[in-house]
């Protein structure tokens, strides 16, 4: 469809004069929008400016999310830190309740054992005892036999004046075991003080 102009000048067809005005508004208002394109295309400083912007927009959301990120290791280490602690503390507990347990097990050990030696002691002593009694008891009635047949032999072989007092010992032995035993202790005294005395 191709416009006519008449000899006036003006556009014949359908639209007219308020078809052109249209057409005119339009093409400023394409042209305005060019022109502003190229003005933001050309404004460098403006371009910095908004790319600074939004650098700065995505440093901070950023810098957000590493703090968010941080706390949140943060958090992690801590309670692997607390489980840590107490499985330590746990361990350490049930060492300590270990070297507790076998310390005492080890003194009932050796009570035990000091109670065991204890008796065997007394039980050695005990049977040393009774057998220093018996032999005493014996080396006793061996005396006895022995002053007895001395008694029997001096009675028989002494004068008359003698045998009253040997009979006299042999009736009652122990006042004559004592004499001779302190007399043995006499004895054994002053051979004592004379070796000491040759020193």
């Amino acid at each position: 469809m191709t416009d006519r102009t008449g000899s006036d000048g003006t556009a014949s067809g359908a639209g007219g004069p308020a078809e052109l005005r249209r057409q005119i508004a339009e093409t400023r208002s394409q042209l305005g929008q060019t022109v502003e394109e190229l003005a933001a295309k050309t404004d460098i400083k403006g371009r910095a400016r908004a790319r600074a912007a939004d650098l700065r927009d995505r440093a901070g959301a950023m810098t957000v999310q590493l703090r968010s990120t941080a706390a949140q290791a943060t958090h992690t280490l801590q309670d692997r830190a607390k489980g840590a602690g107490h499985t330590v503390q746990d361990r350490a507990k049930s060492a300590g309740h270990t070297v507790q347990d076998r310390a005492k097990d080890t003194s009932h050990t050796l009570q035990d054992r000091a109670k065991g030696a204890g008796h065997t002691v007394q039980d050695k002593a005990k049977s040393a005892g009774h057998s220093l009694q018996d032999r005493a008891r014996e080396t006793g009635h061996g005396l006895q036999d022995t002053v007895a047949r001395a008694g029997d032999t001096v009675e028989h072989r002494a004068p008359a004046p003698l045998r009253t007092p040997v009979r006299y010992a042999r009736q009652h032995p122990r006042p004559v075991l004592i004499a001779v035993a302190a007399g043995a202790t006499l004895v054994a005294a002053a051979m004592l003080t004379r070796r000491w005395a040759s020193r």
